[in-house]
């Protein structure tokens, strides 16, 4: 498995920085809806955060109009 693993980092890193995006997006395809990556795991902790610190707004005072 790491030597797989291996071999596809080596070869991302050979691709035109352009062509990551792409990349990136089939990658998502084959992960399963409960992997969090580490940008969600920081949005998370932000909203955590400001969860804690009370800088919530509550659903009453949303003007859905």
């Amino acid at each position: 498995m790491e030597m797989l693993q291996n071999q596809i980092n080596e070869m991302v890193r050979l691709l035109p920085e352009a062509e990551l995006k792409l990349v990136i997006e089939v990658v998502r395809r084959f992960l399963p809806d409960y992997v969090a990556t580490p940008d969600d795991l920081k949005h998370i902790a932000m909203a955590r955060q400001e969860l804690a610190n009370g800088e919530t707004t509550s659903f009453n005072d949303v003007d859905w109009d």
